[in-house]
């Protein structure tokens, strides 16, 4: 009776255990949807009245008017995400590699620490930082050394701000992509009579390629929807970007710039949604990216 009964109790368990745990990942796939449908229904009114070509292909940005051109905005995001990209990435790669392959352990640990530290920092406290480092070494430096007058809110100062915020998260990952590989495959290599550099160029950089895209394809996807700090430092001018040291106005910003405070003007909080739409579009078009990009390297690599 009791082997019976620890029996039934252990399949109620079991089921129980599996019911929260379907549940849970019900709740995780249903979030995203449900953000997504909430964005879709609050655009709706603006969609009804204006073009979706329209509005995102338009630089027109007057709301008293009547004129809701995302174009600016649009592309102040991506060129600010870009950039960021462009200057985390080869340091994260290179840091990771060196840390995982060639420093002691007692460096990794204290860049583990350093990590920690750099992730649980408050966005406002390097939007401060960004306007008392960056801001005027572009002003001061920067500027009259390429002879091109500007503020030091700009462009580059966002982008630099954006990559330091990025690095944490995509180092962090991308030293578990390259802990997580068999410490065989490097062996193997070097018995052959490969290199430090071609067994990690031809091996480790092949074998962990879907981890470190995905790495790179998550700091892309938080790097874009940063906001404070990011403010602080770009400009916040509605004018198209033509240089690195001119002012841009990224969509995070204009949310949170603008939300609550000119909700009078008609159509006005219908375009802030809309704006938040095209964010969720923006970072998830880049997710489907890295995600081709993953299989088709893992379809290449097989």
């Amino acid at each position: 009776m009791t082997a019976a009964f620890f029996y039934k109790w252990r399949n109620v368990i079991h089921k129980i255990s599996n019911l929260w745990m379907g549940i849970s990942i019900f709740f995780i796939i249903l979030l995203p949807l449900s953000i997504g449908l909430g964005l879709v229904l609050k655009s709706l009114p603006i969609m009804e009245d204006y073009s979706f070509s329209s509005l995102i292909l338009s630089s027109e940005w007057s709301p008293s008017e009547g004129k809701f051109g995302f174009l600016i905005f649009i592309i102040s995001s991506l060129c600010l995400t870009i950039l960021s990209f462009i200057i985390a990435a080869p340091i994260c790669v290179f840091s990771s590699i060196y840390l995982t392959q060639f420093a002691p352990n007692w460096l990794l640990k204290v860049m583990h620490l350093v990590i920690d530290v750099l992730a649980g920092i408050p966005s406002v406290v390097y939007g401060v930082w960004g306007i008392i480092v960056i801001v005027p070494f572009i002003s001061n430096v920067v500027s009259p050394f390429i002879n091109y007058s500007a503020s030091g809110y700009c462009l580059l100062a966002g982008s630099i701000v954006l990559a330091i915020m990025s690095i944490p998260y995509i180092l962090n990952m991308l030293i578990e992509v390259f802990r997580s590989m068999p410490i065989e495959l490097k062996e193997a290599s070097l018995s052959l009579g490969a290199t430090e550099w071609e067994t990690i160029k031809k091996v480790l950089l092949r074998q962990g390629s879907s981890g470190i895209i995905a790495a790179l394809g998550l700091g892309i996807s938080k790097a874009l929807g940063e906001t404070i700090a990011v403010l602080m430092v770009v400009g916040n001018m509605v004018k198209m970007p033509h240089h690195l040291l001119d002012p841009a106005y990224p969509i995070p910003a204009l949310i949170v710039n603008n939300y609550g405070d000119m909700m009078s003007i008609p159509m006005y909080d219908t375009a802030l949604m809309f704006s938040g739409l095209i964010l969720f579009i923006i970072i998830l078009l880049f997710n489907i990216l890295s995600n081709l990009i993953i299989y088709r390297g893992k379809k290449k690599y097989e």
